[in-house]
């Protein structure tokens, strides 16, 4: 069955806290009205949010043989998405991230790899890529036995069968992150960081120079997104920046994975660089306005009746 969109990397349980007024001191209780459970990862929140827009995704991944790993596997197949792609690993945990937000602030994260470790490029078949427009791994510097030679091979056939690919990170902390990358960005369509997992790589503190560096390793393109101070893209034809949709800020949980999600809604439609840019402006901002990874993002009449009354400003650098 062909599908929009083929989604591997990582899938993950988040324990999500409202947005508290401070952190509690050492021993303190402080009361919360509620602490939700919600998918998330990026291989979940793009597939959702993929759903959500109107497309057909498909998921790969690992998850542990644990209540979290059934709420992931229901939650997905709940949602529209060929879930025959999971893993459940025996004697694993399935991930998780306790999330917490406090207002004013950027939220915090403690996170276990968990059964997103054992994902492995070599369980992925070009069969099941060959099946979609868009192959997307999300989260892939998590995927510790994910080896980087195997997947730009992946990468590589995925693209002599047509499928566009596109790779977004999730930084495990401090260190040199090139080995990994280096052999994957020259296979990559869209690479898809952010502002501060692209200083922690490159080392450069202007979004347009990370771009660029990105590209120079062989990236068709490199996209970084900035929050509040919005987004710039650079590839072998364009240099562009574009603005922030104006919405209320609730949290940020996610945002980035629904900007890879309407950027990915864009490649899939046939659109140019720029629409691809607009549409994964507009499906992140309506992220930031819930607090989980995807129940405030927009379905795609939401988003064409948000974009005409608000046009984003693009401009070529």
């Amino acid at each position: 069955m062909k599908i929009d969109c083929l989604c591997a990397g990582i899938l993950v349980a988040d324990h999500l806290s409202p947005p508290l007024d401070r952190l509690p001191r050492a021993g303190e209780l402080i009361l919360a009205d509620a602490l939700p459970l919600e998918i998330g990862g990026c291989a979940s929140n793009v597939a959702l949010d993929l759903i959500r827009y109107g497309l057909s995704v498909g998921v790969l991944g690992c998850v542990g043989q644990d209540a979290f790993g059934r709420f992931i596997i229901d939650t997905l197949a709940q949602g529209g998405i060929d879930t025959s792609g999971l893993r459940e690993i025996a004697g694993v945990p399935t991930s998780g991230t306790l999330i917490l937000n406090v207002r004013g602030e950027d939220r915090r994260f403690i996170h276990t790899i968990g059964a997103n470790g054992h994902l492995r490029a070599e369980d992925i078949s070009l069969d099941q890529i060959r099946q979609a427009k868009v192959f997307y791994v999300g989260g892939y510097l998590l995927l510790d036995s994910c080896d980087p030679e195997r997947l730009a091979e992946l990468f590589r056939a995925a693209r002599v069968a047509g499928v566009q690919t596109v790779l977004d990170i999730v930084l495990p902390g401090a260190g040199d992150h090139w080995p990994r990358l280096a052999p994957v960005l020259p296979e990559t369509d869209v690479f898809l960081p952010n502002f501060d997992e692209a200083l922690a790589i490159t080392g450069l503190d202007d979004p347009m120079c990370q771009a660029e560096r990105f590209v120079a390793a062989g990236a068709r393109t490199a996209v970084i997104t900035c929050g509040g101070d919005g987004t710039v893209l650079v590839s072998q034809t364009n240099r562009l920046r574009a603005g922030v949709y104006p919405v209320e800020f609730l949290g940020g949980t996610g945002a980035g994975d629904a900007f890879d999600a309407g950027y990915i809604a864009g490649l899939v439609a046939g659109g140019d660089e720029r629409e691809c840019l607009r549409l994964g402006s507009l499906l992140g901002a309506s992220c930031v306005r819930g607090l989980s990874a995807t129940a405030s993002v927009f379905t795609r009449a939401e988003a064409a009746e948000f974009a005409v009354r608000y046009p984003l400003a693009i401009e070529t650098i």
